[in-house]
């Protein structure tokens, strides 16, 4: 076997050297992106008023093709054809941005100062073969989606999840990729509510149940922007 090279014992002599100096070290993350998720507890009733309601609209209206592939894509507002429980799910995705807003600033240990916010929302509905290109919402501040209808009739199934994706693409390539995930799956639960920042890509994969698959989305906008 030959002989390690003379600066093998140099470079471990002053590596201990330098573990010694750097006690006192900060280690930390940059640049991260903050997700908020939650399912709403109580939600069956809810999302069958949603789910007549968006159906209904999806008969009535041509609907608009965007990111989606197929399925319907309804125009874009408070979503006023739901009547009661649209109203009542707008409520919903703004205690969710206001709860992230302040936990956002919390971990900035800055106040969070009342906020004035313009808000967006749509419904989709996805049947076999319907998908999303990826995409990101400019112009926005938080973007999210509700489930209102897995599309699936087994409860055990797998679902068509949203695919979130890291914002800053070459990291997952080329820094410890086994320790960096490049995108992140969320199954569509009904009652499930996701909020992240509309810079971070997202993408729905080409759905497979055997029912329609009923999400309401969602941007968020703060004023003045940005």
């Amino acid at each position: 076997m030959a002989p390690s090279p003379p600066h093998v014992c140099v470079v471990a002599q002053q590596w201990d050297e330098r573990m010694q100096a750097l006690d006192g070290v900060r280690f930390g993350n940059l640049f991260g992106s903050p997700v908020l998720d939650h399912h709403w507890p109580e939600s069956t009733g809810l999302n069958g008023q949603l789910r007549e309601a968006i159906l209904v609209h999806e008969r009535a209206s041509p609907g608009a093709a965007l990111t989606n592939v197929g399925g319907w894509h309804s125009e874009t507002g408070t979503l006023g054809f739901c009547g009661q429980a649209g109203k009542a799910l707008v409520q919903r995705i703004m205690a969710m941005t206001n709860e992230a807003t302040a936990r956002l600033y919390a971990d900035h240990d800055t106040p969070v100062a009342a906020l004035d916010w313009t808000l967006s929302v749509w419904a989709n509905v996805s049947r076999r073969g319907a998908f999303n290109k990826m995409h990101t919402h400019p112009g926005a501040t938080w973007s999210g989606v509700y489930y209102v209808d897995s599309g699936d009739s087994d409860p055990a199934a797998e679902g068509t999840a949203i695919h979130l994706t890291d914002p800053c693409p070459t990291r997952s390539g080329s820094f410890f990729p086994a320790l960096t995930a490049s995108n992140i799956l969320f199954k569509p639960t009904p009652g499930l509510m996701i909020l992240f920042p509309s810079y971070m890509p997202h993408t729905v994969m080409p759905h497979n149940g055997d029912g329609a698959r009923i999400s309401i989305a969602f941007n968020v906008r703060k004023e003045p922007f940005p």
